[in-house]
């Protein structure tokens, strides 16, 4: 341990793996295997994340991060006209420090509601493209991106994504879900959106691990087969392939097996509802109803300071009233005797 006795509620990827993923890896650590994913734990933790998503045929590849698998992605997706539709607020647009746009490619922001698009505004953005007799000059709206649970941690219902889905088929444009996160979004009672929902209405989508129990590394599916033709290329041109493909293969096939993963979240959405009640009991202002793993709270200055020397959260932004709007998260690893410290904190 650290010199730092703060309690650490920054993000979810500030443990480490899984136990049983570490006994695996460590298990397989001295076995020889081929490179590149093309070896017998890649193909096997693929089948299992097939039949979990109910897409039998999926192209599925293991990438290093988040970061890398939205660039890889929005980069095969779109043409070189084109551009992404984001909420002003989803992680592309806001945290990636513009590699999306180091691609060649536009994040087209658009206003959102607690962090989520609805089929109405991206129906107007590509509608307002149509119509816009200077498109020729303009960037195209391409594809959707969208991440569950959102950047202010919100869910979208089925029925919100299946409209979204409508829109993007109706105008051609792929629907691409972040799902960096997605376990806890699984694990929490709210959600009504499962696996197979997101393989039958999205056209491209990644499986989070490296906030969801894993070292490092995501799933990206592909529900259709061969509908990015040559990913794999893409993937090593942009320095996201792994020559040791079987160590995130091999940590998503522990969390596809005895569902682990619908389970791996449900530490976090316990720990957060508890943290949820006790800012209620004590009067904190919550800037967002949501029922995951992120807690965001407003602060004033005199809070914040308080705060500070004990519990480590995560800066969101300054209000224009001149508070402070932080985020606690909580992760799988987040423990009972850690919550209640908090919660005497507050």
């Amino acid at each position: 341990m650290g010199t730092d006795r703060r309690l650490h509620f920054t993000s979810d990827y500030m443990e480490g793996a899984h136990p049983l993923i570490l006994r695996r890896l460590a298990e397989t650590n001295l076995e020889q295997s081929a490179g590149y994913g093309e070896d017998t734990y890649t193909a096997a933790a693929r089948e299992k994340i097939r039949a979990a998503c109910g897409t039998p045929e999926a192209d599925v590849f293991f990438l290093a991060g988040g970061t890398q698998t939205n660039a890889v992605l929005t980069g095969a997706l779109l043409r070189p006209w084109q551009g992404v539709i984001s909420a002003r607020s989803g992680h592309i647009s806001v945290h990636e420090a513009g590699a999306i746009e180091a691609g060649g490619h536009k994040v087209l922001a658009l206003e959102h509601r607690d962090g989520k698009l609805s089929a109405e505004t991206v129906r107007a953005c590509a509608e307002e493209y149509r119509q816009d007799e200077n498109r020729d000059h303009m960037v195209e709206p391409g594809m959707v991106y969208i991440s569950h649970p959102t950047e202010y941690g919100t869910l979208y219902s089925l029925a919100e994504l299946e409209a979204l889905s409508a829109v993007c088929r109706e105008y051609g444009m792929p629907l691409y879900l972040d799902g960096a996160r997605l376990a806890y979004a699984l694990a929490c009672p709210e959600n009504d959106v499962a696996l197979p929902d997101i393989g039958r209405l999205c056209d491209a989508f990644y499986i989070g691990g490296t906030k969801c129990g894993t070292l490092f590394g995501e799933a990206a599916v592909i529900p259709k087969h061969g509908a990015v033709p040559h990913l794999f290329t893409m993937i090593k041109q942009r320095g996201a392939l792994l020559a040791k493909g079987r160590i995130p293969a091999i940590q998503f096939d522990v969390l596809f097996t005895d569902g682990l993963y619908l389970e791996i979240g449900k530490p976090a959405i316990e720990t957060a509802a508890r943290i949820r009640e006790a800012l209620d009991r004590k009067g904190y202002e919550q800037a967002f109803p949501n029922p995951t793993n992120q807690i965001l709270i407003v602060l004033d200055e005199e809070q914040a300071e308080a705060l500070s020397p004990k519990v480590e959260m995560s800066f969101m932004e300054r209000m224009p009233d001149g508070r402070i709007l932080m985020r606690i998260a909580t992760s799988w690893a987040t423990t009972a005797a850690d919550t209640d410290r908090l919660i005497e904190c507050l």
